[in-house]
């Protein structure tokens, strides 16, 4: 399973792989949510680049919405 699709509940064990093949969803963010879906064992098996890469982005916290102002527009 994806960790997109594992967005809600916890799993005993996770595995987690990290591979400069998919460096476009090697995000903070992601792993993040990977690590903390782990109840008892997080095993993250990674290419050490891919994992550097990975802690250092934080590419999706720059979206830009305008959320403050729709809601103060429309509120």
């Amino acid at each position: 399973m994806s960790i997109h699709k594992a967005q809600g509940p916890e799993y005993p064990a996770v595995v987690i792989p990290l591979a400069m093949q998919h460096y476009m969803l090697l995000e903070r963010n992601l792993l993040y949510t990977g690590v903390t879906r782990g109840k008892q064992l997080v095993v993250i098996i990674a290419q050490p680049k891919a994992l550097a890469l990975a802690v250092k982005n934080q590419r999706s916290q720059r979206r830009v919405t305008n959320l403050k102002t729709r809601l103060s527009t429309n509120g």
